[in-house]
């Protein structure tokens, strides 16, 4: 059969060479290597026939006239050597068309280098085949990798994030495979699966795939093959129950381009399947081609493959024509007359010119503009069609200047990866509703609704989530530079939560969901299965106790303001304040003179007075005038602490936490609560190391109120331990007698979570951060699900319970006392030491150091009565003497016997006065005073 089809092949060129031929006209010989049993090779020899006959129609004038010379390659890359190097050396062509694939152009392209003779492919189209590092080579068609940035925009506008990619297992499946990896990675896409078909697989085989592949979670394909291979796996993944809704496939233009030609058994089972192509430009040469080609019973479709092999017909007529007729014979290095021989095999004259001329050959096709760029064809546009019924819808188009578009008259200039610039896309099992949608898992959850709320609308039975957490979710999504298709499932069983938290999150490691959006911490143990995003609630878990009313029923609650070291503290500030002003004033001040009694009295009564300032002492010395401006000061202090502590417990402090320290309620065994299905449980009994015989679990604010209520004798618990968001929302509903109170347990705050690795995550973390530092958005969101926050009068919220002042407070006041009055203190006994210390060196006393100290300490006992002050004391107390009139007796004699001090002859002269007193006034004999 194929013999005969080459026969008919040849045939028909011959019998056109000879319609067009004439004497005149010079025959050029082209070769012509291609699969004729294939579909591309049968249908493209129809094409390149008339494209022979059209070109010389419309150029009769040309000399020269090119005659192919098929060879069938059988699908063989050793054929299709065998073929060329026939045609080069026996028929010795100026060129070769082919071979049709790309793993047999790898051979042949050495061979045209060889011997200088241009291979031109219009279907090799391998990224690994490159026009600039292979001389001699020319491709008419496009490179695969040429349509990759057009792929991942419709990839990135329908928001999927993973994809698999499905090829066949040959040099044009496998060459696409790292463009594709690396066009993926830039655009954040996972390709968590990549499927080899192998091109002689059987119907088992590739149903063992498919089946392997429905079971994968990621419901997007994108399948890379050839219509020989791709034709036969459509309809079994039709049968495998993989083109129903929920999936979506892209081909790529290599199956794309061959649309036409598939059998009608495989179209139907492509319905919904998305395909990228070139763009063919609707020309009139294309529409009178194409009223032509269909009057042809036997062929009525066109195919791409077909017009870029018509054009390069063309392209090769008129490079012969323009090169003109030379020597077209090969060099021969050596003549061998057994067999074929490739070391013996010449070069072709006319192959360099004629190789230039193509390269620079420039017309219009049925294809479009054939210009050549580095040795290949280039497609600036790219067409979006949806596979509908038996023809394809375009309902798109792709440019590098504007991305994606609807109409290629879009007077738009701003690059568009968007949804929104393609059609509605009708997809697998004839739906509208955009396929892989991520399953969100949320928790059915009974209390605490404020932050997760999922029900079942019973009209629509669909399910609707509210809450903070849901509100926040759709806020973030809106910032998604990408549509982000998802739908919400409860995580229920018989209407209740299905489990724990840990247990919905691990869903997602199970691939039963692709995230979850709900409460869910952000813990360490559950980042081994799950991927969060960046936190957008405040962290960490606290201890949520009610508080007590009991300081308003102690009697002796005057003394709470200041804690017990601080009552002595300060008391032993006041007693030694009070002894160094009356060391200072002692000598110096009546006020603080007097029995022993009366002066320790003294000592107290003065440094106490201060508080009230009622003290009615005046003070004679300016040290003690300096230690008092500094103790004024302190005093001040103290009493206005003391006051405004005391009327805060009086008043606005009225409650007290139950408990302040965990360690109080772990040590007496008490009963302590956490939040049911929450991770606050582990922690408890890990970390904070409670009993878990003493832990009760609890769903509501309500049986949170009602535990606390009770207390741990009574069926209730001694605390709560929960996330802090939960105890603000407590605290809200139940402002009055409770408290947040201990230390802060840190973590990391509610997030959303994904997949490992998924994508995803880095574009949500971003837009969280988008949402949550706009705090006018995040308020309203509080204040939708949790109204506006309430102000307790009464001690509810956050409490930090400090109790009583304690002397590290005033520990600077209390320093800064008493080195003023330790200064003072000690400047004071260095004068009176260095001023009286000659005065113990007497005569009648033993020299020893005690006896100096006795004699300094009466001195010190003694008045002063150098100061001004006691002169006029003195006066006081006597007014009719006038001081300065007393005089020294001049009897040296009796003052030298008498060896009086200066006190005693005060006192002498006390004695004096007083014995005066006694005395007639009249008497004549009185002794005149001022004469002693």
């Amino acid at each position: 059969m194929a013999k005969q089809k080459q026969m008919i092949h040849v045939l028909s060129f011959l019998f056109l060479v000879l319609l067009c031929g004439c004497e005149s006209k010079e025959e050029v010989r082209v070769g012509l290597v291609l699969d004729f049993e294939s579909v591309v090779g049968d249908l493209t020899s129809s094409y390149m026939s008339m494209a022979v006959s059209d070109f010389y129609a419309e150029n009769a004038n040309y000399k020269t006239r090119i005659s192919l010379i098929p060879r069938d390659s059988n699908h063989d890359v050793i054929a299709a050597a065998s073929a060329a190097i026939d045609l080069i050396d026996n028929e010795e062509v100026i060129a070769i068309i082919g071979p049709q694939s790309s793993s047999q152009a790898k051979f042949v392209i050495d061979l045209g280098g060889k011997v200088q003779v241009p291979i031109i492919s219009f279907s090799a189209t391998s990224p690994s085949l490159c026009p600039i590092e292979s001389p001699y080579f020319l491709r008419t068609t496009l490179d695969d990798s040429a349509q990759l940035k057009a792929i991942a925009a419709i990839v990135r506008a329908y928001g999927w994030r993973e994809i698999i990619l499905i090829y066949e297992d040959t040099d044009y499946g496998n060459a696409l495979t790292p463009y594709l990896t690396d066009i993926f990675q830039e655009y954040d896409t996972r390709m968590p699966y990549r499927s080899v078909i192998p091109p002689y697989s059987d119907e088992d085989g590739i149903s063992k795939e498919l089946e392997k592949l429905k079971a994968m979670s990621t419901k997007i394909f994108l399948v890379h093959m050839t219509a020989s291979i791709g034709s036969k796996f459509f309809v079994l993944a039709e049968q495998a129950g993989m083109m129903t809704e929920g999936y979506a496939w892209i081909v790529t233009d290599g199956l794309s381009s061959l649309l036409d030609p598939v059998s009608s058994i495989a179209i139907d089972s492509m319905q919904g399947v998305l395909g990228i192509r070139p763009y063919i430009p609707a020309l009139k040469k294309l529409e009178n081609f194409t009223a032509r080609w269909r009057k042809n019973d036997r062929l009525k479709n066109l195919n791409l493959f077909g017009l870029w092999a018509y054009d390069t017909v063309w392209a090769v007529a008129k490079a012969v024509e323009t090169v003109g007729i030379v020597q077209s014979g090969f060099l021969k290095k050596n003549v061998s007359t057994g067999g074929v021989d490739l070391a013996t095999l010449g070069i072709s004259e006319m192959g360099p010119r004629l190789f230039t001329t193509i390269l620079s050959t420039k017309f219009q096709g049925l294809s479009g503009n054939f210009t050549l760029v580095q040795g290949q064809l280039q497609a600036s546009t790219f067409e979006v069609f949806n596979v509908i019924g038996k023809t394809e819808r375009i309902i798109g188009y792709w440019t590098p200047e504007k991305g994606l578009s609807r109409d290629l008259n879009d007077k738009s200039i701003e690059l568009s990866s968007s949804t929104n610039t393609l059609k509605a896309a009708i997809w697998p099992g004839d739906t509208t509703d955009q396929p892989q949608k991520l399953r969100i898992g949320v928790p059915k959850t009974t209390g605490f609704s404020q932050f997760i709320d999922a029900r079942n609308d019973p009209q629509t039975n669909k399910t609707i989530v509210s809450g903070f957490c849901a509100d926040v979710f759709l806020e973030v999504v809106d910032k998604l530079p990408f549509p982000l298709p998802y739908e919400f499932v409860p995580y229920e069983k018989d209407g209740h939560n299905a489990g724990t938290y840990d247990e919905l999150l691990y869903e997602i490691y199970l691939q039963n969901y692709d995230a979850v959006v709900g409460d869910s911490a952000i813990v360490a143990n559950r980042s081994l299965y799950v991927d969060f995003t960046l936190p957008y609630t405040e962290s960490g878990v606290s201890m949520l106790v009610s508080m007590k009313d009991n300081e308003k029923k102690n009697i002796w609650i005057f003394l709470k303001p200041l804690s017990l070291d601080l009552w002595v503290t300060t008391s032993v500030v006041f007693i030694f304040t009070g002894l160094v002003i009356w060391v200072l004033e002692h000598r110096l001040n009546t006020d603080f003179r007097g029995p022993p009694d009366q002066q320790l009295g003294m000592i107290f009564w003065f440094s106490f007075s201060t508080l009230v300032f009622s003290q009615r002492e005046k003070i004679v010395s300016n040290w003690s005038r300096f230690v008092l401006i500094i103790w004024f000061f302190v005093v001040l202090i103290l009493t206005q602490s003391y006051t405004a502590s005391l009327a805060s417990m009086l008043t606005v402090k009225r409650l007290k936490p139950s408990f302040a320290d965990v360690r109080e309620i772990r040590n007496n065994g008490y009963y302590v609560g956490y939040q049911k299905d929450s991770f606050v449980k582990e922690l408890l009994t890990k970390q904070i190391y409670i009993d878990p015989s003493k832990l009760r679990a609890y769903t509501t604010p309500e049986e949170y109120h009602v535990a606390l209520s009770k207390g741990s004798h009574n069926g209730g618990v001694a605390a709560i331990f929960d996330e802090i968001p939960y105890i603000n929302a407590f605290l809200a509903k139940y402002c009055s007698g409770y408290s947040m109170v201990g230390p802060t347990y840190k973590t990391a705050g509610f997030g959303f979570a994904f997949a490992l690795k998924s994508p995803l995550v880095r574009y949500m973390s971003r837009a969280i951060l988008n949402v949550t530092e706009d705090e006018d958005k995040m308020e309203a969101i509080t204040l939708k699900n949790f109204g506006r926050p309430i102000t307790c009068e009464d001690g509810g919220g956050t409490t930090d319970y400090s109790g009583s002042l304690g002397v590290y407070t005033f520990g600077g006041l209390f320093i800064i006392t008493g080195v003023a009055s330790v200064s003072s203190l000690l400047i004071y006994i260095f004068q009176f030491l260095h001023s009286h210390w000659p005065a113990s060196d007497t005569g009648h006393l033993e020299g020893s150091f005690w006896s100096k100290i006795v004699v300094l300490a009466k001195h010190f006992d003694q008045e002063d009565l150098s100061l001004h002050t006691f002169e006029t004391d003195q006066a006081r107390v006597h007014p009719d003497i006038n001081p300065e009139s007393i005089e020294v007796s001049p009897n040296v004699d009796d003052m030298q016997n008498h060896s009086m001090t200066s006190n005693e002859g005060v006192r002498y002269g006390e004695d004096e006065i007083h014995s005066s007193g006694n005395h007639d006034d009249t008497s004549a004999d009185a002794p005149n005073i001022t004469e002693m």
